[in-house]
């Protein structure tokens, strides 16, 4: 049964256990600014998410915004699971699961005029930088490094907060994550085998290259 969190925590393991630690140098996304070194910089060496206190979790909140996607991969499992126990009182991996596929309106009149601020899925990242990129594009992009094993994961972990949601604004935002995305990924992505299999063709191709170099 999904909806029982010691489940879903036991999913979350098995799809994420063997995930192998990017290195240190490959955890930092944004360089921009002092603060993405300072959120990222202290999971260096931290090659075992499973030991990683909830109190460090939360003491890093910002990192969940500054990982590169393979650090933001290997990281979040802790995050999910420290979580689900209660045991965060910052970082909020939902968040960073759901923004991007719902739109939010707030209207804000100024003299004779309503402006109409909007965030989420329509809304541009930034036209001067990204162009015509939304933050609906951002997040398809940036949440397509998860394995098929890992968004079915994520599903069961989305599915089970939204159960427990104290808000249907929360809900919502849940289900339009759910249904514009993570159900989708977590039956089309690919398979962790897939990943596996490429990498090991890329090292044999790359071996036999270096053999033939050497002969003479």
């Amino acid at each position: 049964m999904i909806g029982d969190k010691e489940n879903v925590i036991e999913i979350i393991r098995r799809a994420f256990g063997e995930n192998a630690y990017p290195g240190d140098n490959f955890l930092q996304g944004s360089l921009e600014g002092c603060e993405p070194y300072e959120e990222v910089g202290p999971f260096k060496g931290r090659s075992a998410w499973s030991s990683i206190e909830p109190g460090f979790l939360d003491a890093h909140a910002g990192a969940l915004s500054f990982f590169s996607q393979a650090g933001f991969r290997f990281f979040l499992p802790a995050y999910l699971i420290a979580d689900l126990h209660g045991q965060l009182k910052t970082a909020d991996p939902l968040f960073h699961l759901t923004q991007g596929f719902s739109d939010i309106t707030v209207e804000a009149p100024l003299k004779d005029r309503v402006f109409l601020l909007r965030t989420g899925k329509s809304e541009f990242v930034n036209p001067q930088r990204y162009g015509a990129m939304t933050f609906c594009d951002y997040a398809r992009y940036r949440l397509s490094v998860f394995a098929r094993e890992e968004a079915y994961a994520i599903v069961a972990y989305l599915k089970y907060k939204r159960d427990c949601a104290s808000s249907v604004f929360i809900k919502d935002g849940i289900d339009a994550a759910l249904e514009s995305y993570w159900i989708q990924r977590a039956e089309t992505a690919p398979a962790r085998e897939s990943l596996n299999q490429h990498l090991t063709e890329k090292a044999e191709f790359l071996a036999a290259t270096l053999d033939s170099k050497e002969e003479p």
